[in-house]
């Protein structure tokens, strides 16, 4: 996979596929922190979006475990986006980009949960026969009296 990027109002977003990583600009850096954020695309658990409108600026936020998430009210949910480090604002002229690296990282998430699971196989069920000739073995090497192997046969066949 190629890496995307979507160059935002207050950062830059790439995807390579395994992480995502923002990348902050100009103010941002002052108000939100400087240097990059790595987020395995394995941690996150949502993408919420909204399109940017006439008068507003879009953003893209990324939902991670122990993040510090609040509900925005309706009217404030772009500037509580451009405060939180999971979140990248964009204009309508940006939004192709951030369409495409929105899709690519949703596809990725599922992805990862609709891979079968791989599990290690099933120790083989040894059948009766088989029990009972290993503790015939072990009553022949001495390490199993008689008495116990005829305690383990009954067992074995449910006497």
């Amino acid at each position: 996979m190629s890496v995307l990027e979507a160059r935002g109002q207050n950062g830059t977003v790439t995807f390579d596929g395994t992480f995502v990583t923002i990348t902050r600009t100009g103010m941002a850096r002052l108000t939100i922190g400087k240097g990059d954020k790595r987020i395995p695309v394995a941690t996150i658990t949502a993408v919420q979006w909204k399109p940017p409108g006439s008068l507003v600026n879009g953003f893209i936020q990324f939902t991670i475990p122990g993040g510090n998430e609040q509900r925005s009210r309706a009217g404030s949910q772009t500037f509580n986006a451009a405060q939180d480090e999971n979140s990248v604002l964009f204009t309508g002229k940006q939004r192709p980009a951030f369409e495409q690296l929105r899709h690519a990282v949703e596809q990725a998430i599922a992805q990862r949960y609709a891979a079968p699971q791989q599990y290690a196989p099933a120790p083989a069920q040894s059948s009766v026969a088989d029990e009972l000739t290993k503790l015939g073995q072990l009553v022949q090497q001495g390490l199993l009296s008689r008495e116990e192997f005829e305690a383990q046969k009954a067992r074995l066949l449910g006497r």
